[in-house]
């Protein structure tokens, strides 16, 4: 396994770390060498994705790739833990045992190439605002999909149809084992499909990508949610999306969550009466 290192000042460590959550890592470390810092996380070994990765990161941020030992790699899963989205709904590591009771929907998630386990406020956001408008019958399109966590959570409380889509094959790798891990493999359709070559629309399209992207997907998005269906928008600050709500226009915000500075903005068709 390769990790992908970024060199950056004390002071630029939000702004670099933004630039990697917009790749799709699911995981970063912070090492403090000097006067710099180091962000160290997982691009997949792809050269694709690594050359993408560092062309991100301009000649701004020196970058390098460092062969990781395995065991070394995986250190993080020793403090990983159960992450409650409700009372009644739980994420947890593959490789924990665990028994929660009945009446409570686990999810089991094991990361693979994806990286990290899921946990970040965004998808902890994402994963409440979306549960709020699950329901049997509904179609659902998870953009971004990451580990999956999402849509199978959707399966799970029982979507009709759910559709995942990321442009990182690790992610698409990552949600097809966990949709079968679950036991709703056949109810996930998941790949590298473009958001503009997507069709239909959906009861509720979940889009857990930062900011500038959920810009450019501003119209697809829009396109994709049907008339009386709800778009869930993640992966944006609290304090900084008003852009991002402009550019999807003329849908409106229904309702948007806060967690450590990281907001959740669920919308709406403008036409829609509001129930």
């Amino acid at each position: 396994m390769r990790s992908f290192v970024v060199t950056v000042a004390a002071d630029e460590v939000d702004l670099a770390s933004d630039v990697l959550w917009q790749l799709g890592v699911r995981a970063i470390e912070e090492r403090s060498v000097d006067d710099r810092v180091e962000l160290w996380t997982a691009v997949g070994d792809e050269r694709e994705a690594t050359e993408r990765a560092a062309t991100a990161m301009g000649e701004r941020w020196p970058t390098r790739l460092v062969e990781t030992i395995d065991d070394a790699a995986d250190t993080w899963r020793e403090f990983a833990g159960p992450m409650w989205v409700d009372d009644g709904l739980v994420v947890v590591p593959a490789w924990q045992p665990h028994s929660f009771g009945d009446g409570v929907v686990e999810i089991e998630i094991e990361p693979g190439g994806a990286f990290g386990l899921g946990d970040h406020p965004t998808t902890l956001l994402s994963l409440r605002a979306a549960r709020r408008h699950l329901g049997v019958g509904r179609e659902v399109l998870d953009v971004g999909c990451g580990t999956g966590v999402i849509a199978v959570m959707a399966a799970l409380i029982g979507a009709s149809c759910v559709r995942a889509v990321d442009v990182a094959s690790a992610a698409v790798e990552a949600t097809r084992d966990n949709a079968a891990r679950n036991g709703v493999g056949d109810y996930v359709e998941v790949d590298t499909t473009p958001a503009g070559e997507l069709d239909g629309t959906f009861h509720l399209v979940v889009a857990n990508i930062l900011a500038p992207t959920l810009v450019e997907l501003a119209d697809d998005l829009r396109r994709l949610t049907s008339p009386d269906g709800r778009l869930v928008i993640s992966g944006i600050l609290a304090d900084r999306h008003d852009h991002v709500l402009a550019a999807l226009a003329p849908m409106a915000a229904e309702r948007t969550d806060v967690v450590d500075g990281w907001a959740a903005v669920t919308l709406r068709h403008r036409d829609v009466r509001q129930e």
